[in-house]
């Protein structure tokens, strides 16, 4: 076949893409010419925007680095990952909601005994972090993962900072007790705007957008036989929940930020004094009902 015009170009593509050996490679494929062609065809592009758009993404692969994906971000701030997250996690029952897990995890954080302080002198408002991890029964989970990261009190994170891996701070891995329950001490980190001198800060400019997002802490919880779970706890009062550059808030995600102590805390913290404190119970999906 020959002579493709805008009449019959998608058919002409979508008869190419039929024959692939995978059933699940054709499914995409077919899905991406069709709705790509939508696109090209209700915007109508002319061959200079068409050229800026091959340009915007080739300097959004250009701005990627070991501890910058501009992908991510990316595809975080047109709602993409909050959508994948949510087809993905369409969980039954009290497990706790997840988020996006955002550009700045490590997979190389230190374990730390429960208690530790993850802050390590960074300047800020002391904060105690605590809580449990129990399955949808209510049993709970011993020695279930935690993995935890957040800015810092002016709103950048470790990695975006001079130094490298061995400059790690404000993240750690925890293991919870036989209880199901974890402690740590750290901050108060701050809102921040995602870093927007590259190709997705242009954008949105563009689009008359801000590229704030609300204090919050991250965590990465695994268990065996559970899901693993990627969430956020908001700082309720933090500016911008009602405008998350990311669309990662969930009401049931905020949580307020207490005063603890002194003496024993509910998760087994022992204050000397009283210090600001950050608590929840986290759920996890059964790895069965989420398959």
């Amino acid at each position: 076949m020959r002579n493709f015009d805008e009449d019959n170009i998608t058919q002409a593509v979508l008869a190419r893409v039929a024959g692939a050996p995978s059933p699940r490679v054709r499914q995409v494929s077919e899905a991406l010419v069709r709705h790509l062609h939508a696109f090209v065809r209700e915007i109508e592009p002319t061959q200079d925007e068409w050229t800026r758009a091959i340009g915007f993404l080739t300097e959004t692969g250009h701005m990627c680095t070991d501890v910058r994906q501009e992908f991510i971000l990316l595809s975080d701030t047109l709602g993409v990952s909050m959508l994948v997250d949510a087809i993905n996690h369409r969980h039954a029952g009290d497990a706790t909601p997840s988020t996006v897990l955002g550009p700045f995890y490590v997979a190389a954080a230190p374990e730390l005994e429960c208690g530790s302080d993850i802050a390590a002198g960074e300047p800020g408002e002391p904060l105690l972090v605590e809580g449990s991890v129990r399955a949808q029964d209510g049993t709970p989970i011993a020695d279930a993962i935690v993995d935890t990261w957040h800015s810092d009190d002016e709103g950048c994170y470790d990695v975006q900072r001079a130094g490298g891996p061995e400059a790690l701070s404000l993240r750690a891995r925890f293991r919870t007790d036989r209880d199901g329950k974890f402690w740590f001490r750290t901050i108060v980190p701050a809102f921040y705007p995602i870093p927007d001198d590259g190709p997705v800060g242009k954008m949105l400019r563009a689009q008359g957008r801000h590229p704030y997002r609300p204090a919050h802490v991250h965590f990465m919880i695994a268990a065996p036989g559970c899901e693993t779970l990627a969430t956020h706890l908001f700082l309720q009062g933090s500016d911008y929940l009602d405008s998350d550059v990311v669309f990662g808030v969930k009401d049931s995600l905020i949580e307020p930020v207490v005063m603890a102590g002194p003496g024993s805390t509910p998760y087994g913290a022992r204050l000397e004094q009283a210090m600001l404190a950050l608590r929840r119970e986290f759920v996890l999906a059964d790895a069965r009902s989420a398959a």
